[in-house]
């Protein structure tokens, strides 16, 4: 079978995790021969040791250092974009999203983090292409506050809020509907262990290293659901599958690599452009399984938090800005740019580096014509 899902992950610590995938796959009869891995590492990373790996598992796949993303941008034509992707940021996933789009073969992607690995009840990458091959009948969660926790369902034993949610949208009256989706373009697993929360949050929970101290258990997860139309929520990359005619408006937002050193926002803001899109072309999101276990490496709350005061702010009112978009569109294309338009004539002019919106707006614009020139070849 020809290769059609794009697994991408940037690692740089645990490349090894990768094995772990690949051995659920073989143990749930999922076709290892569809997949073909992007992994995005550093020049100090042993790119020969990883290639190895690779070929031990017996999986396709490219290891792509600074140095060969360069290289790729030259052999297609886009250098004079290449600063669409950060350096040195987990916003790199924007590389592999590019290497997607210049290969039509892909059909499906997948987003992993390099510290989590597959639940042992659950066939990840069958489960993932089930959900974006067909429609659901799943429970649709609303609230009054026009945002979804995706860690609503057992909420009383855990009262956790992932990253990225808005500390406004708290407290929120919930409504469920069970329908049939409409056409699935993206299926986000959520995960085990060690929640994805904000430094803040960790703080308050009573961590100093990074991990949180509640921790989520599988029973925390019992069904799929999707946000309803006009709502908002939370995606983190580390478990994530989509289909590639969603790239033009997913990109990975240009965290770290600023002058204002924000980061931790590129997945949540491109969540939002994603779920927007979504609401756009009457598609649908699925949140829930396959589940992933979390195993987030201890590091400095502090250091997060760093990175987020920024921009946490601006994260109050990004959202707002995508509602002034309109409420349909012809293509994923008409989608991001009307998002531009949007955010580009919201004022945020209040708010705390309200300058980095400008920079953000330049790198949306800069992202629709990478994308473009890479379309054309």
């Amino acid at each position: 079978m020809e290769q059609d899902i794009c697994v991408i992950s940037p690692t740089i610590r645990n490349p090894e995790f990768i094995r772990g995938y690949i051995e659920n796959a073989r143990q749930n009869d999922f076709d290892t021969d569809r997949l073909y891995l992007v992994l995005i590492m550093e020049d100090f990373n042993d790119k020969e040791k990883v290639e190895e790996m690779l070929d031990e598992l017996e999986v396709e796949g490219e290891v792509f250092n600074g140095s060969d993303r360069e290289q790729w941008y030259e052999e297609n034509d886009i250098s004079e974009y290449s600063d669409v992707v950060p350096a040195a940021s987990h916003a790199e996933t924007s590389f592999g999203l590019l290497f997607m789009w210049a290969h039509e073969n892909f059909k499906y992607g997948i987003f992993l983090d390099d510290d989590t690995q597959p639940h042992e009840d659950f066939d990840f990458f069958g489960n993932h292409l089930d959900h974006l091959d067909s429609k659901k009948k799943v429970e649709h969660v609303s609230s009054d506050k026009k945002w979804v926790n995706v860690l609503y369902q057992n909420i009383d034993r855990h009262n956790l809020y992932p990253r990225g949610y808005p500390y406004a949208a708290m407290d929120e009256e919930v409504e469920t509907e069970e329908k049939e989706t409409n056409e699935i373009i993206a299926s986000q697993g959520l995960w085990t262990n060690i929640p994805d929360l904000d430094a803040v949050r960790i703080l308050m929970d009573g961590n100093l290293e990074g991990q949180a101290e509640t921790l989520t258990k599988k029973e925390d997860f019992t069904h799929n659901f999707a946000a309803k139309k006009g709502n908002y929520l939370t995606v983190c990359s580390m478990n994530l599958g989509f289909k590639r005619k969603v790239i033009p408006a997913f990109y990975q937002f240009p965290m770290d690599d600023n002058e204002w050193d924000i980061g931790r926002f590129d997945d949540i803001w491109s969540g939002l452009t994603l779920k927007k899109a979504a609401d756009m072309l009457n598609k649908s999101l699925i949140n829930g399984y396959p589940l992933c276990i979390h195993n987030k490496a201890k590091r400095s709350t502090f250091g997060d938090l760093n990175n987020e005061v920024p921009a946490l702010e601006l994260n109050e009112h990004f959202w707002e800005a995508l509602e002034n978009a309109p409420d349909n569109a012809e293509d994923y294309f008409e989608a991001y740019e009307e998002m531009i338009k949007a955010v580009d004539q919201y004022d945020f002019s209040d708010y705390t580096n309200a300058d980095f919106i400008d920079f953000t707006v330049k790198h949306m614009k800069m992202w629709l014509k990478a994308i473009r020139a890479l379309q054309k070849q």
